[in-house]
């Protein structure tokens, strides 16, 4: 029996949330969605129970189907739609042209468009490692094996999930209740694409790029999306993919998804809202946000895919919906110089007192450096802010542990919470790059604080049996970077200290990021791999964890990306003229990199 519900899927992790309506066979459970919606009644709830857009840590248990249901309903559900398809002529012809797919993308004699095109980004191996570590050298070995786990994570998506948003290794079926719901958007193919580049998987990248061309559109769902998830991952991955092959489509599906985004814009100070429903631009803010304020991680972290796509379409209006936001709070009063997580987009007036580097404020802080770098140091209005914000950072929540463990804690009201998450262990990367793009008074300071922050987020690592870190952890009652509650020990394939160890190699060239990397792939080996996938752990200090069986879109996007470049050599991506947004999706720098690829009559100031 089929009822109409109404499926809520809330990310905690990030801050972000996403609703979404849809027609769903609840397999005879039709007051389900009642007890789903009960669940988030505030923050404290949504942070319990949802799994970064319902797919990280625990999940409801009433929400939650026996396995052995899970697998009933998923082998019903599709013999359903196996009996409706006999003789169904459309169905046989679209399996027909899966299998015909299957057959070119698979033959030895395949020939990848990368082979015969001009003007994309060549992918030339450096000098290999010599028999002691040398600087800028490439580790094949051990780059070699990274590229075999995104082989396996992207076939057993192709086998399982292809077309779905992510996979559920274990089920070996779609993921649904992720952050962007049922409607089969294809996330992992965009969020991989450019990782499937980059480590010359190029057979992978055509066939993903088949897929985007046939089928990928936002014009069929009606459904709230996060404007966050959908600009980092959807935008950033198409204009990355851009600018590596000039290759338009990836330009019209950046601007497609881009325009879907743009009513969340229409607030009386120009803050977006949180969620757009794609189908008539409908726009809200979280109920639990603060009053309905907007999340400052989330309205913060659009910059620079919309200054790009202005630049290469000669479009301004992406650029003027960023830079609305850039003069609000630019001329904001900020308590202790400090950004609080919520603003009011209607009032523009700060929310609850809550600060943080990790949750609901972290990448905020990434583009304000970033959106610099990404300018070729001509927006220095960004800079001076980055610098700004961090000294604030630096003297009310950067603190160290007894042992010498520097942390960034999270504030509220007033109040350390001596709580680091891991989210915020991207921020020794952040400070490493802070301290070496320009050479000022902070520039010491800057590095010496990413080398401490890096170091910390290891040790939250190696203090788990795995070896992995948790989702949070604590300096307070004797205790150093280890997780204290039930939901702060699980771990979801989350890249941040891997971006941390990479930026911090190329920073410095010391062994130890790359000895780092290594013990954290053989963790993700040892207790993340499944015959069918990668999924991440429910607690991670169990001799035998839990797995969760999600395999994140972002495993592929940045985890593998970043552990990839870690042990390659510095001519890949140089920090010079590429920068990464926040889901690891490398954009062009701009009068350094040829790749930019600018319009003719560019907006770009």
């Amino acid at each position: 029996m089929s009822a109409v519900a109404t499926a809520m899927f809330l990310v905690a992790m990030t801050g972000v949330t996403l609703v979404v309506r849809q027609q769903r066979d609840l397999d005879h459970q039709p007051n389900r969605h009642h007890r789903y919606q009960e669940r988030f009644l505030d923050y404290d709830d949504h942070l319990r129970f949802s799994r970064l857009g319902a797919s990280g840590g625990s999940e409801p248990a009433d929400l939650e189907l026996d396995p052995t249901r899970q697998q009933q309903h998923y082998h019903y559900s599709h013999g359903k739609r196996d009996a409706a398809s006999v003789g169904d002529p459309a169905d046989a012809a679209e399996e027909e042209e899966s299998r015909a797919r299957r057959s070119l993308y698979e033959s030895a004699s395949y020939v990848p468009r990368y082979t015969n095109a001009t003007g994309w980004l060549r992918i030339e191996d450096g000098p290999a490692a010599p028999t002691f570590p040398g600087v800028g050298s490439i580790d094949h070995a051990k780059r070699d094996h990274v590229r075999q786990m995104m082989q396996h994570a992207w076939s057993n998506y192709k086998l399982y999930a292809w077309g779905k948003n992510e996979l559920r290794p274990l089920s070996k079926r779609g993921h649904s209740n992720s952050i962007f719901g049922s409607f089969d958007l294809g996330a992992t193919i965009v969020d991989g694409l450019d990782t499937l580049y980059l480590m010359g998987l190029h057979k992978e990248f055509d066939e993903g790029r088949e897929w985007v061309e046939r089928k990928f559109t936002l014009e069929n769902v009606d459904a709230e999306l996060s404007v966050f998830e959908t600009n980092i991952r959807f935008v950033g991955g198409f204009l990355t993919c851009y600018a590596f092959t000039g290759d338009r489509l990836f330009l019209e599906k950046a601007r497609e998804v881009a325009d879907k985004l743009l009513p969340a814009f229409q607030t009386p100070t120009g803050i977006p809202y949180a969620l757009v429903n794609v189908h008539n631009g409908v726009s809200k803010n979280y109920g639990w946000a603060s009053g309905g304020s907007s999340i400052l991680s989330e309205f913060g972290t659009l910059h620079m895919e919309f200054s790009y796509l202005s630049d290469i379409t000669g479009d301004s209006v992406y650029r003027e919906r960023v830079q609305t936001i850039r003069a609000v709070l630019k001329d904001i009063e900020k308590p202790k110089g400090l950004y609080p997580n919520y603003l009011n987009p209607k009032t523009g007036k700060w929310g609850q007192q809550h600060m943080s580097l990790g949750a609901l404020g972290d990448s905020f802080y990434e583009y304000l450096l970033k959106a610099w770098i990404q300018s070729g140091q001509e927006d220095w209005e960004a800079r001076e802010m980055y610098d700004e914000a961090m000294q604030a950072i630096i003297k009310h929540m950067v603190r160290s542990s007894p042992s010498g463990l520097t942390y960034v804690s999270d504030m509220k009201f007033d109040r350390l919470e001596h709580k680091m998450d891991h989210l915020a262990c991207f921020a020794g990367g952040l400070f490493g790059l802070g301290g070496t793009s320009l050479n000022n008074a902070y520039s010491q300071q800057y590095m010496e604080i990413g080398e401490g922050l890096t170091n910390t987020c290891h040790e939250s690592y190696v203090r788990t049996y795995t070896r992995l870190g948790p989702e949070s952890f604590r300096f307070n009652d004797g205790v150093e970077a280890k997780a204290l509650k039930a939901q702060e020990k699980y771990y979801i394939l989350r890249p941040e200290t891997f971006e941390s160890y990479f930026i911090m190699w190329r920073l410095t060239h010391d062994q130890k990021y790359r000895d780092w990397g290594w013990d954290a792939v053989q963790a993700l080996e040892n207790h993340c791999r499944t015959p069918t996938g990668y999924t991440g752990l429910k607690n991670v200090y169990l001799t035998e964890p839990v797995k969760d069986d999600v395999q994140q879109s972002f495993f592929l996007a940045e985890t593998l990306k970043y552990l990839y470049l870690l042990f390659s050599d510095d001519s890949l991506l140089p920090l010079e003229d590429w920068v990464f947004n926040t889901e690891a999706h490398p954009l062009p720098v701009k009068d350094r990199n040829p790749l930019y690829r600018p319009a003719a009559g560019s907006s770009s100031p």
